[in-house]
This record gives structure tokens, sequence and C-alpha cells, in this order.
């Protein structure tokens, strides 16, 4: 496969938080999920990515070139969506486009009034007037109307209705119907990967902890219930996360096979994403 971004040694320090040597690649054709609790880096990475934030150290090239020497040639092929937005309140959905227009030498001004016109949006109405989904809407199709090859999504869905968030997706995937397109899409919202995502990286403290297919880590990766008799020194090591109870038990563990051997009688079950994501950011819990 072909790698589209690739992130080495990413590293920023603030008085409170740093990025910690954070490496990554994104593979042409694939949506890959960017995961991590409120506060775990992954703001800070697609900044450092888009050069919003200037890195310490580390290496960022987009189709092989250092995106931060090759600025005006690279960003042609990267579509943004952030979560903070980055719209004049007090200007129209028209005059806002036509600021930001002029940014990209393949604007595409039929398929600006395509997904407009899909989604509803007047364009004299001012930003300061949209909903959240609205928005949302907006800045989507401002980031596809300059035919990007990647599209960069920062916590999209976050404070959206379950609804206009299945509308998100569906549009995810009918932009990864056309070739060559690749979505890297930060969350903590994990539900909303669970029909999109290709691949999951999950982050916690400013470190990569998992970066794997996401069918690969749901199938190895296994939910696990019972009885607290079943646990003794040994079995409890098997589990990543343990949460106990007086009456029984729940954990999240990558040794099912092992699990199957040692404890009978216990209900193994697929996690979700976020069973996953807990398991690793949250460590053991008592509940006595």
């Amino acid at each position: 496969m072909k790698t589209v971004l690739e992130v080495k040694g990413l590293k920023k320090d603030f008085s409170n938080f740093s990025l910690q040597d954070v490496s990554f690649s994104l593979q042409e054709g694939c949506i890959s999920g960017f995961i991590g609790v409120n506060g775990a880096g992954k703001t800070t990475t697609i900044k450092s990515i888009l050069g919003l934030v200037l890195k310490d150290a580390g290496s960022i090239k987009l189709f092989g070139q250092e995106i931060d020497q090759n600025e005006r040639e690279l960003k042609n092929h990267i579509g943004i969506v952030l979560d903070d937005g980055y719209f004049y309140e007090n200007m129209t959905i028209k005059e806002m486009k036509n600021v930001f227009a002029p940014a990209y030498s393949n604007w595409d001004e039929a398929v600006y009034k395509s997904y407009t016109e899909r989604f509803g949006l007047q364009v004299n109405q001012k930003i300061s007037t949209l909903s959240r989904g609205m928005r949302m809407k907006y800045a989507i199709a401002l980031a596809l109307s300059h035919h990007a090859d990647l599209l960069i999504m920062d916590e999209p869905t976050s404070g959206l209705d379950p609804l206009v968030r299945s509308e998100l997706m569906d549009i995810l995937l009918e932009f990864m119907q056309e070739e060559g397109k690749t979505v890297f899409f930060s969350t903590h919202i994990t539900s909303d990967l669970d029909k999109v995502a290709d691949v999951l990286i999950l982050i916690d403290k400013g470190r990569i902890v998992l970066n794997q297919e996401k069918d690969t880590l749901l199938d190895t990766h296994g939910l696990i219930k019972g009885d607290k008799m079943a646990l003794d020194d040994n079995t409890r090591k098997l589990f990543i996360s343990l949460h106990e109870t007086r009456y029984g038990f729940e954990g999240v563990t990558n040794q099912k096979s092992a699990v199957r051997q040692q404890m009978k009688g216990v209900l193994i079950e697929r996690p979700t994403i976020e069973d996953i994501m807990l398991a690793y950011v949250g460590g053991d819990e008592d509940d006595l």
C-alpha cells in the first residue's frame, strides 16, 4: 500500500503536556481513526501536522516530502475539518468561501455548489447563525471542494446528534469511493468509527499506545465476564484491565486462548473499540 502521510519522532513540549516520540503512517485508501480520551494529544498532533503548532522535533512527510518545507505545493492535497473552527463569525457563507477558495489552485466551484445544495446551506446566511451540525457540513463542503487527497478531521462529530453523525460517516464512505483518497479522523466518540475505520491509532498522554487494523484489534481482544472465583494471581495477569465487584468481574484481554484454557465457565464477548481504548488508558479498577 502507498504511504500518504508519515509522522516520525514528533515531539512538542508544553508546560503541562508533551507529545513524546509520536510516530505513525497513513496508507492510501484507508480511514484511520485517531482515538484517545480528551487531552490525550490528538489535537496537538493534528495541529503539528498542519503547521498550526510548531513541532520541537520530528519529521512529517506527505507523499514523501517534508510538509514544512513544501507547504505551498502540498496544501492542495489536504482537506481540513477542525473542531474549534476557523471561520469569521460575522461573514456569510458566501463571503467565507470567497476568502477560503483562492488559497487552493484546485478549487472546484461546481463541487462546492453541489455540496452546499446537498446540505441545504444558504449562501447569504451568517456563520454565527449556523448550528453546530451545519457548521460541520459547511466545513466539509469547503474541505472537499478542492479535490483533496487526504482529509484530516479533528473531533468533527463532537456535540452532534446521532443523525448528523451518521450523515457525516456516510459522507466519509462516499469520499473513499474515489481512488487515491485517505482519511485521518480523530475522535473520542469511538462508536463513530465502528462502520468506517480501517485502522485505529490510540494515543494516551502524548504517546502512541496502539496502531493496528480495526478488525484485527477487535478479533485479538476479548471482553471477559465471569464469577470472581475464576480469578487468581495467575489469571489476573491475563488482563489488560480488570473491574471486580463482590460478585463478579469484567475485563479486557489480548490473550483469549489462554483465558479459554485457564478460566472455565467465563463468558467471552467481542469488545467494542471503546472497551479496548479504556482498557489501555484506564487501568485496573475495583468496586468493593
